[in-house]
């Protein structure tokens, strides 16, 4: 099923690319409903993935100054070692629970998921202020509250692999008064080094498939370029919405109720049915607009 998994890890990357966010709260979802991966493993297979995987975004944001190392750090306090009690609760579940860890951890994930979506539907609404950057220092309680930011945080990545780009971007769009891109930017950042403590600790829990995190890259590290050009053509907030409804079945999903497996499965052909179609018209009104220019005559 290799070329199954590239081929997913080639739609979470544009997905990412295009809006900064979705990784995780998809991909874990995805291994466990599509591909049959136990939670435990997907969960800890997903977290690898992503910290490879937003390690370029990270440097290529750090290259363009759009990173707050000071508060990525900061909030690195609180998330490494939360990530490694969430990794240690996943492990213990699988051992004390043994047939049933599914179950309970699929219903985890499916609660971590709700939470993403309503996160997303937020995010749409939060207007922030914010400053420029030689006015942005960090006061005593900023830095209290990036801390706890990353204590609650890193525990629900640890346990859920879900959280780094929509908890954290959400929380930090709303508490600090920074610019998108520098949200954007600090986010992925911190994002990165965070899913390197939780996946080692995955890892040694033994809850990591390589093969399947090297074909999901293999999909994945193209998509996110393929993304990066598409984010140009497609508003974001539509996206967000898109994906916010996506969560939102996932985690209906997870959590069992009935019927949400075959709505995301229409949800999402008519949602790429209904992005190509978008491309395309405008993809066709920039080559006739082109085509009509006049031509100067030399």
């Amino acid at each position: 099923m290799w070329w199954e998994l590239t081929l997913t890890g080639l739609l979470i990357g544009t997905l990412v690319g295009m809006t900064g966010m979705g990784g995780g709260s998809l991909m874990t979802p995805i291994l466990v409903i599509l591909f049959g991966f136990k939670p435990a493993l997907a969960v800890g297979t997903d977290i690898a993935h992503g910290a490879i995987f937003k390690t370029l975004g990270a440097l290529q944001h750090r290259r363009m100054g759009n990173v707050r190392a000071q508060l990525a750090g900061w909030m690195l306090i609180g998330s490494a070692p939360m990530s490694l009690l969430g990794v240690w609760l996943a492990d213990w579940l699988q051992s004390h629970y043994g047939d049933n860890v599914e179950s309970t951890m699929g219903r985890v994930l499916g609660g971590a998921l709700l939470f993403g979506c309503v996160g997303l539907l937020a995010k749409n609404f939060v207007n922030s202020k914010p400053v420029e950057d030689e006015d942005f220092r960090l006061e005593r309680r900023d830095r209290i509250a990036a801390v706890i930011i990353g204590l609650i945080g890193g525990f629900v990545v640890g346990l859920t692999s879900v959280g780094s780009g929509v908890f954290f971007g959400l929380t930090l769009l709303v508490v600090f008064p920074l610019r998108a891109h520098k949200v954007v930017g600090t986010d992925i950042f911190h994002a990165a080094v965070l899913l390197y403590v939780a996946g080692l600790g995955h890892f040694v829990a033994g809850n990591v498939d390589m093969s399947t995190v090297g074909w999901l890259l293999l999909g994945s590290l193209p998509g996110v370029l393929i993304g990066g050009r598409l984010s140009l053509q497609v508003p974001e907030r539509l996206l967000r919405f898109a994906l916010a409804l996506v969560l939102g079945l996932s985690g209906l999903k997870l959590v069992d109720v009935p019927g949400t497996g075959i709505a995301i499965v229409v949800l999402l052909a008519v949602g790429l049915t209904a992005l190509l179609v978008y491309i395309g018209r405008h993809s066709w009104v920039r080559y006739r607009a082109a085509r009509l220019m006049p031509v100067s005559d030399p």
